[in-house]
């Protein structure tokens, strides 16, 4: 009898333990499919990073993994301080809502403010984390899509209603903070609606539909006081030309982007429109393929006045290209707008967004923003996520710190082979023999090619000049 009470007791002692556990374990905000119900309260008290302090400059012999070794933002470099040269900014996308599932496997990432659901109390306390972290990294500069930081709704106006509402928030959010909006774009890639592509879609209809979150989130890039706007054509592609009409879609894409730039107009918005070029994944291939493409693409429509080019570092490879040659095609067509700041895998064949940390790179890279001026009122966004196996609310930092030392090292460097001008001086003498008379008829087009072969016949064969490759590396090295 004692030990059936005893029993008993224990049962009842276990059963109110779990019971308490589940009280504690209870969301305290609201689910998606009672947001009305909930009020204004986003549920969440307090620091969303507690004991993670305002990351400062400790210079490269500090060994705290929470400051900057290399990035001095107020520090001049080249007569502009860093942090105009570098202008960083944290894409709300990976940082906030990247869960590090793949297609092998569940999410892993499960950060203390998340309760589960995609409700718009979440999506603010969400916009309260982001400038929270923003303001402790020390970066200015934010990046959005209209879909992550807010929920889609039933209907366009519930969608365009719950984004006016976390817009809000936004606002002044950042105008306490004094932070700003790099640049803002609309998702065109993820709903089933745009699976034959969004301005490229075989359908009206989805054409049509397009049109309307573009505008929308257009109309809240303005509202932030956003500097660009952004469309990468993720869907903007196919997958057999046996049943596309390549030059209808195109043309389309066109018509698409010439009624943006009227919107932009209407409504005052005088930041600027930048395009992202891509070669696949998702579609095979997409139109705007890599910088030459995309600029051969504005031009023909007429564009190029209209549209810069948003650079991403990860999409350089998958088209058979370096970043720095990507950035260079764009510098030189005067098209550099906007650096997406990340990096792949050579190993691997996709699009990893993985956080930059070659300082060769990192050098190269500052090279072509040196020489384009800077990137105003572009800038670097670091469109790159956490690993998978990265889960710690730390890992966010020390991702970004990394990030940010390495593109300011960059700089550093730059800086001192701009100085130093010997790898510039190599250069020039290479093509020296066009600083003559016959290579200023040539570069100002005035000689034809009964001139050239005259001059050839005066000549005799032409000796060819030392390339001096193994030198300029040399050169590149020492900086590093």
């Amino acid at each position: 009898m004692m030990k059936m009470k005893l029993g008993r007791t224990l049962l009842l002692f276990l059963c109110l333990k779990v019971f308490c556990y589940a009280v504690i374990a209870t969301p305290q905000t609201c689910p998606a499919s009672n947001v009305d119900k909930c009020g204004d309260s986003d549920g969440w008290e307090g620091e969303f990073f507690p004991g993670i302090p305002t990351i400062k400059y400790e210079g490269p012999s500090s060994k705290n993994q929470l400051s900057f070794k290399w990035y001095n933002p107020e520090e001049e470099i080249l007569g502009k301080k860093m942090k105009d040269w570098l202008r960083f900014s944290v894409a709300f996308w990976h940082t906030f809502r990247g869960t590090g599932a793949d297609p092998f496997g569940a999410p892993t990432k499960y950060w203390p403010w998340e309760d589960g659901t995609n409700s718009l109390n979440m999506a603010k306390r969400r916009m309260r984390a982001n400038f929270e972290f923003i303001s402790k990294l020390g970066v200015d500069f934010w990046c959005f899509h209209d879909r992550d930081i807010a929920p889609d709704g039933k209907t366009l106006e519930e969608s365009n209603a719950n984004l006016d509402e976390v817009a809000a928030l936004a606002q002044e959010l950042q105008t306490k903070a004094k932070k700003r909006v790099l640049w803002g774009t609309a998702q065109l890639s993820m709903h089933p609606r745009y699976m034959p592509g969004a301005a490229t879609s075989s359908e009206l209809e989805v054409y049509a539909y397009a049109a309307a979150p573009v505008k929308k989130a257009m109309e809240v890039t303005h509202y932030l006081g956003g500097e660009n706007y952004v469309f990468w054509g993720g869907r903007e592609g196919y997958q057999s030309l046996l049943n596309t009409d390549l030059e209808g879609e195109l043309n389309h894409m066109a018509r698409f982007f010439e009624a943006a730039v009227a919107y932009k107009k209407k409504i005052g918005f005088n930041g600027t429109l930048l395009i992202e070029p891509k070669p696949q994944e998702p579609s095979k291939p997409q139109y705007d393929w890599d910088a030459a493409t995309s600029a051969n693409f504005l031009r023909k429509y007429g564009l190029a006045g209209e549209f810069k080019l948003n650079i991403e570092c990860n999409h350089a490879p998958l088209s058979g290209h370096s970043c720095q040659h990507e950035l260079e095609t764009a510098r030189i067509n005067g098209l550099l707008g906007n650096i997406d700041a990340n990096t792949g895998d050579p190993q691997v064949g996709w699009d990893t967004d993985q956080f930059l940390v070659d300082i060769q790179e990192a050098t190269l890279i500052m090279l072509s923003v040196i020489r384009n001026g800077g990137l105003a009122p572009g800038g670097f966004n670091f469109d790159a996520k956490l690993r998978r196996e990265s889960t710690d609310v730390e890992d966010l930092f020390i991702a970004h710190i990394v990030g940010m030392d390495t593109l300011a090292r960059g700089l550093r460097n730059a800086a001192k082979l701009i100085k130093d001008g010997s790898l510039f001086e190599l250069v020039r003498k290479r093509y020296q023999s066009f600083d003559t008379e016959i290579g200023a008829q040539i570069e100002a087009g005035k000689a034809d090619f009964e001139l050239l072969e005259k001059k050839v016949k005066e000549w005799g064969e032409p000796t060819v000049a030392f390339a001096k490759q193994e030198l300029a590396e040399m050169i590149f090295q020492f900086a590093l």
